[in-house]
């Protein structure tokens, strides 16, 4: 740390409890009172060097009794006063980044100017700072933290020249000269550049310092102040990014509901620092309010998670209602990049509705989607269903449709999520979002489950949110055998099923035509060939052991197919074909007869699929139209 010494005597001051005495063998004449403290001094050294104790000595002088002076708004108190009075009397007074602010004001304030002597402590100081602390980054930052404490009396002179010179560095790349590498004790270097220990080369290559190498230093500042030096950064054209390194970093270190997820040991090291005991909920709220101000407001340059753990500080905290609301618009810029557990927020409103705050997350979706139609980002298209979710390059709209399907299955189960909440949210994602809805069908699954009070025109206005044609095989699968589902949407899930698997085998058959057909082209080819036409046909052989299994799932599923619709005609009580036909409009979709055509003498062997199905149409007679 930089330091300069002033005067020549040895010290020659004594403190006793309260009162300090100087002991140069004369008798005290005057003693001035800062604070709680006294000092037993004499009139000449004080008057010799400063205008103000000049004029209050000789208003004392005048009154009868001691020579008492009170000094009560010195700039650093009685602390500054003891090095004031020192340097008064030609004591040797160590100047350093730590006392130089507090000793230029209390100079000031004291008028000790040349007038009163050459070399005074106006000039001694000012020179020490211009000259030492401003050039070195660690002396201006003490410089600039001892401007805390008396920051109305350092404003014009001192603050924004630390400031200044602080935010010149900060915005310099550090490895141009040498900042901070020689100040943060880093070894020197050779001319080649090179580490030197004792003088001599080892060969080994210095560090290159990071951009983020004064976040923790400027962290120890207060809020006005780092308020201020952010911006003169800004001013000076630092890029975005590292403004927002450094706010983060910040914000992490005084809002501890930030850290609730991280480790002790990295919790320990984000204790604050500079502001000493921790930050009451107003300055929480307050320091709230300027990192939204100070946060760049562009996409991606600050974590998801970060900004979710801001808003959920917001929440705990009853923050202001506008910067709840600029952080969500915040988080929707940039929904795409969240997970599953940033959006499992608790509710902290005083109704307790809900176990999470569903409002919340559909505010911040609109806002994503909002965006993505400003900037274009979402196309409706077809994706074939090789390349849907496991597709490394998944669009924006579709990631959050696949997040928000994850989200509606975690809050599917609390039994006070009302069905109103849970359909606005899943219906607000486009259907042009969801390559499949074997998501959303998973989430309704787990509501119906939840809520077995549901009645039936709500699991059917609930199942409506789903398209029966975008769900995979598996989907259908369970599907078909659920008995949550309302039985309309059983058959309608046991159709496309079994359009699914006659397209699956047509697309089969194409391929082995196709293989077929490279056979011939191939037998003519050299003998070096041969392994790979063993390949083809070996491929081709569990093709075929495909296209078997499927054709036995197709059989199966057309007679149970034909086996419900004798049923719903025996039903019908003699006119089937008409009954079968208003059945099949009831249920919203037409069936040729030869889709579900089976053999005449095959025998069923009751699968369990066919008897859940008789079942729920037991349960559903009455709602079947009755004919003759």
């Amino acid at each position: 740390m930089a330091c300069m010494k002033l005067g020549t005597k040895t010290d020659a001051f004594q403190r006793q409890g309260q009162a300090w005495f100087c002991t140069t063998g004369l008798p005290s004449d005057i003693i001035v009172e800062v604070g709680e403290m006294s000092f037993h001094l004499h009139k000449f050294p004080l008057l010799s060097r400063s205008g103000v104790m000049e004029r209050l000595i000789a208003e004392a002088s005048e009154e009868e009794g001691d020579c008492i002076i009170n000094l009560l708004d010195i700039p650093g108190g009685a602390k500054t006063f003891e090095l004031v009075a020192k340097f008064c009397y030609g004591v040797k007074l160590e100047l350093t980044a730590s006392n130089v602010v507090y000793l230029w004001c209390a100079a000031e304030h004291l008028e000790m100017t040349e007038e009163y002597g050459e070399g005074n402590l106006i000039s001694q100081t000012q020179v020490f700072l211009n000259q030492i602390v401003l050039r070195n980054w660690k002396d201006s930052l003490k410089a600039l933290q001892s401007c805390d404490d008396i920051l109305p009396h350092t404003e014009e002179n001192i603050t924004k020249r630390c400031i200044e010179s602080l935010a010149v560095k900060g915005s310099t790349d550090p490895n141009l000269f040498g900042w901070p590498v020689m100040e943060h004790g880093g070894p020197m270097q050779s001319p080649g550049g090179s580490v030197l220990w004792n003088g001599i080369s080892t060969g080994a290559r210095p560090k290159k310092s990071s951009s983020d190498w004064w976040y923790e230093d400027v962290s120890t500042l207060s809020l006005p102040i780092y308020k201020r030096l952010i911006l003169a950064m800004e001013s000076h054209g630092i890029k975005q990014e590292i403004i927002a390194g450094s706010v983060t970093f910040y914000a992490k270190k005084y809002l501890p509901a930030l850290n609730r997820r991280q480790g002790t040991s990295e919790s320990s090291n984000l204790a604050p620092v500079g502001l000493g005991a921790p930050l009451s909920e107003e300055d929480q709220k307050l320091l709230l309010d300027e990192i939204d101000r100070l946060l760049p407001m562009q996409r991606g340059l600050v974590s998801t998670k970060f900004l979710f753990g801001l808003l959920r500080t917001a929440m705990i905290l009853r923050a202001n209602p506008s910067f709840v609301s600029n952080l969500e618009r915040r988080i929707g810029m940039q929904l795409d990049q969240a997970s599953l557990e940033d959006l499992l927020m608790p509710n902290f409103s005083y109704s307790m509705e809900t176990l999470y705050n569903v409002e919340c997350v559909q505010r911040i979706l609109e806002h994503f989607l909002a965006m993505d139609q400003v900037t274009g980002g979402a196309s409706p298209c077809s994706v074939d269903d090789g390349q849907l979710m496991g597709s490394p390059s998944l669009t924006p709209i579709t990631m959050v449709a696949k997040l928000i399907d994850g989200y509606l299955a975690e809050v599917a189960p609390d039994i006070n999520l009302k069905l109103p909440k849970f359909q606005s949210l899943a219906a607000a994602v486009p259907d042009y979002a969801r390559p499949l809805d074997d998501g959303l069908y998973r989430a309704i699954d787990i509501y119906l489950k939840s809520h077995p009070w549901l009645a039936e025109s709500d699991r059917e206005q609930l199942c409506r949110l789903m398209d029966c044609q975008k769900l995979s095989l598996e989907a259908c699968t369970h599907a078909a055998q659920n008995e949550r589902l309302p039985l309309r949407i059983i058959v309608q899930v046991l159709f496309f099923e079994q359009l699914q698997l006659r397209t699956s085998i047509a697309g089969c058959f194409l391929v082995s035509d196709n293989l077929d057909g490279s056979r011939q082209l191939r037998s003519g080819l050299a003998g070096s060939t041969d392994g790979g036409w063993t390949t083809a046909v070996r491929d081709n052989q569990v093709l075929k052991v495909g296209m078997d299994s499927m054709r036995m799932r197709v059989y199966e599923l057309e007679k149970e197919c034909s086996n419900m619709r004798q049923e719903i005609e025996k039903l019908g009580q003699g006119k089937g074909s008409s009954t079968w036909g208003s059945v099949s409009k009831k249920f919203g979709f037409k069936i040729k007869s030869q889709m579900c055509s089976a053999q005449e003498g095959s025998v069923s062997n009751g699968s369990g699929k066919i008897e859940k199905a008789k079942e729920k149409q037991g349960k559903h007679k009455k709602n079947l139209p009755q004919e003759g």
